[in-house]
Formats: structure tokens, sequence, C-alpha cells
């Protein structure tokens, strides 16, 4: 029966239908205002003239002139670490609950990124948002009553200094509504479980006590979690099991990379919905079906600022130059790359995130991330976003029918010349003399300042290829195993050359390794 489904599907879109049309530019200046009120008595806004600021005419002009752009060390240097060590009142009221660990993708040291209780509140109204959106979707009524699996991080979190400490994934689940918990699984025994392993073999033996209509997580580690059920249960595909699978929300990541791999794990296509649930908090949702753009959370406790992802407003290490010109959502033009920065309720001020995002429809906020800020390879000026290698490659997939769901490169030096040499993840059999030619191509096509690279100081492209799982026994190896962990795409030579070493040490066999 789905006399269940019926009704909550239809109260959900009752309530969208009654739901106001959305106004992104007033809700942003609204936000900002919010934040800058309630933060006024706070060490930072005492220091920034906070007070001052809200009577002044044009109080973004005037936030933008007070404050500076900061990275995580910044912050954390000048501001944070007062936090972390248990001071109230610093960035923001009050002293948090939670503080979310971060390694990224290229940081050695996990990052501590304050989680206030308005966060926790902030996230979960964007969870509920995206939970109504979902009645956009051509989705059958008895959809709304299967179990949702989310893979993050484990929700057993560490206590330290009288507050708690995990993945923002951990600390989300920990914190679901009470009337979620039917819904949720692998539930809570499981989700407590810290060995990422061990919680995928037991989500593997317990999925057939479950029905899953969604899944949710890091495509990779997602990918590698329906292979363990497949595997342990001697499956053809997933939906054996689970028949009313439905939808997959991917968690900040582009999926296009996965498109392929991730297919051959279905019995049939399911419905892909991008979500963007950062450390900082939750940033964005796809809310219809025509697009896989994700329109920007405006109204709940995230000010945003886009700074255009050029080298000249760019540090050597990453972080953006104090004159960078900053554009707020009615300033923004489509298809066109920027640095994301944020301030929020949990404390950040003009917090550089390390993405870069671009505008598909300014109309309806809507955005696709285009990459990472340190992921940006502009070795002897290549300019390369993680956008155009992205593109570069399903280019490949589709010439060579073959599935590339992981990469990494870096700009290597052999005999004194720089080389562009690529790592692909694949189970596929070519010839990687033919691939370099054909990726080469493809970036020169893409790509005017690659192209001018090629012809001066960039002599080459080498690539080698590399079963798919390598990635993740890599990050493994790094001690950053599931969760929220991404794989690093571009590293610098020193990295890249542990990489290598890494490789070589799994004894891996190369395919026409040129």
């Amino acid at each position: 029966m789905e006399i269940i489904g019926n009704i909550i599907k239809k109260t959900i879109e009752i309530k969208d239908l009654l739901t106001p049309e959305a106004n992104p530019i007033a809700e942003q200046e609204e936000v900002l205002k919010q934040l800058i009120s309630t933060a006024k008595s706070t060490v930072f806004g005492n220091t920034h003239q906070f007070e001052k600021m809200l009577k002044s005419d044009n109080l973004e002009a005037a936030f933008k002139k007070e404050v500076p752009y900061v990275d995580y060390h910044q912050l954390k240097d000048q501001w944070w670490q007062k936090t972390i060590d248990g001071a109230a009142d610093i960035t923001w009221p009050g002293t948090p609950n939670y503080f979310a660990l971060s390694s990224g993708t290229t940081g050695k040291k996990s990052k501590r990124i304050p989680v206030t209780d308005d966060m926790i509140e902030a996230i979960k109204k964007s969870g509920i948002k995206q939970v109504e959106a979902l009645a956009n979707f051509d989705l059958p009524p008895a959809f709304f009553e299967k179990g949702i699996l989310m893979l993050g991080s484990s929700t057993n979190l560490t206590e330290r200094n009288g507050h708690l400490e995990g993945e923002i994934s951990g600390i989300s689940a920990s914190n679901i509504p009470s009337w979620f918990r039917s819904f949720y699984k692998p539930g809570e025994e499981i989700a407590e479980i810290d060995d990422w392993d061990t919680r995928v073999e037991k989500i593997a033996q317990e999925a057939p006590n479950w029905d899953i209509g969604a899944l949710s997580g890091i495509p990779s580690w997602i990918e590698l979690m329906l292979e363990k059920v497949i595997e342990t249960h001697q499956l053809n595909n997933i939906h054996e099991i689970w028949p009313n699978l439905e939808v997959y929300t991917s968690g900040g990541v582009a999926f296009s990379p996965y498109e392929k791999s991730f297919n051959k794990l279905l019995g049939r296509p399911i419905q892909i919905i991008d979500t963007y649930l950062a450390s900082e908090g939750f940033i964005a949702f796809q809310q219809r079906p025509e697009t896989d753009a994700m329109k920007l959370v405006t109204d709940n406790g995230i000010y945003f600022e886009f700074i255009p992802f050029e080298p000249a407003y760019l540090n050597e290490d990453g972080s953006l130059k104090q004159g960078a010109p900053s554009f707020n959502i009615s300033e923004v033009k489509p298809d066109t790359d920027y640095v994301l920065v944020v301030s929020t309720v949990s404390g950040a001020w003009r917090y550089m995130i390390g993405d870069t995002i671009a505008f598909t429809d300014i109309e309806r906020a809507e955005i696709v991330i285009t990459g990472r800020t340190k992921f940006f390879m502009n070795v002897v000026g290549s300019q390369l976003s993680i956008q155009k290698m992205n593109d570069a490659l399903k280019e490949i997939e589709a010439a060579y029918e073959m599935a590339i769901p992981e990469f990494v490169l870096s700009a290597v030096r052999i005999n004194g010349e720089f080389y562009h040499h690529w790592y692909l993840g694949t189970d596929a059999n070519v010839d990687t003399l033919d691939l370099a030619i054909k990726l080469d191509h493809n970036l020169q096509k893409a790509n005017k300042n690659y192209r001018v690279a090629r012809s001066k100081a960039l002599k080459g492209v080498k690539v080698s290829l590399v079963p798919p799982s390598m990635f993740a026994e890599w990050n493994g190896a790094q001690k950053k195993k599931g969760g929220q962990v991404k794989m690093e795409r571009v590293m610098s030579e020193e990295k890249f050359a542990a990489w290598e070493s890494f490789v070589a040490d799994q004894k891996v066999t190369f395919i026409h390794r040129p």
C-alpha cells in the first residue's frame, strides 16, 4: 500500500505551492544584516566596528571595506584558536558545541571549523528544503516511505575540551530530526563505527533487511559500498537487493566523472540529485530535475560573495589578494568561474571556502561546482580548472568507451622540461600513448591558455593507468578514508613523487605504459 507515501508526497507538494517565491538578492541582504547584528558584541564584531557598520547607508560596502578576506589558517591563527581553546564570544556569540574536522584534500592536518547551534539549525532547515524539493521530481509515492542510506563519516564524535569533534556529515547525522530517524539508515549503531571498512562490511551484512529508496554520500565511497554489497550477496546489480532505489544525492563533488562506473552498478537508471554540504554549512542543493545545477541557500545563515577566479587575484599559496573585487548575487555573470567566499552563523567572516563555482541561472541562484582553488593547474601558464579537466576526460570516455571515475595529475620536470603527467583510474585496456595524444588535443581545443603553454614551456603529456581502487587505497594510507574525503586532483611535485612511490609499492601492472 502507498497510502502513507501519497499523503507525504501530497503534503510536500501543497507546502511547496504555499511557499512564497524566493528573492535571493533581498534574502542575502537580510542574512548579512542578521549576521552582523548577532555578532556585533563579539570580539571580532567590536574589532571590526559592527555596531557602527549597522548604521551605514551601505552595509555591504562598509562590510567589505572593514573585513578582510581570510583562508582557514588566517582565521584560525587570528581568531578561531581562541574559540578552540574554549574562549567565548570570539567570532560568534557563545562557544560552539561542535567542531567539524576537515582535512579536505590537500591539508596535512585536520582543520577545526566551529559548528554552532545556529549552524546545526540552519543545516536542518536546508535539509528540510531539500526533502521538500523532491516534490519537483517524478518519484512514485512509495518512494516517500523508503529508507535513506546516508554514507557519511562516523557519528561517534570525539570529546575534546568540552566540545565534540567529527566530520560534518557525522555531526549532521548525530543531529537528525526525530521524525527522520525511522527513515535513516544505516541506523545509529552502525553509523557510530569508526573504521570505514568495518562499517561498510556491517552495511553489506544488513542490506537485505532494508528497503532503500535513496542513497547519500561522496560518489567514490558510495561506489565502493555498493560494490561490497553486490559482492557479499553475489548480485548482478544493486537493484536486485534494493528494488525501490530511486534517488542518489551526491555531496559537494561533481558526479559526471563517476557517471559511467556508477551506472554499471545499477539495474536501471535512477534520479541523481546534487547537494553541497561543506564543513562550513549547507550551501546548495538541486531543486529541479531540468538541470543538475544547485540552488544556493540564500536565506539561511550564510552570506555569499563571489570573486572572479583569475590568477591576478590569487597569491601563490592560493589565498585571495585583498584587492580582489567581490561581487554579490546581483552582480555576477553566468558561466564565469568564481572563488566562493562565505560569512556564516558559525563565525566565519569573508572566508575562502576553497571551491570555485559558476552560475547557470542567476535569477534562480543556481550554480555548479567547477573545482578547487588549489586544484587549479597553472604551471607554465596552462591555467586548467577541474571543470576543464573533467570535460576533457568525458570526451576520452566517449571516444574509447571507457570509465574514468578517478584521476590525478602533476606538472613534472623531465630533463629540465615540464610535462603534465596524468594517472587515470580505469579498468579499461587502452594504449596510453594514444590516450595522451587525445587528451592533449582535447585540452588544447578547449583552453586557449593551455594551447599557448603547449607551444612554449609545456612540452607534452604523459598518461599512466591504474585501477580505480588505487585512489581509495591511497586515501586510506593517508588516514583519510570514507566520509567527506575527496581525492586530490592536482598534486605538487613532492606529493606526486609520494603518490608514484605508493603506486610502485602496490606492484601495479601498468597497461601499455609508454
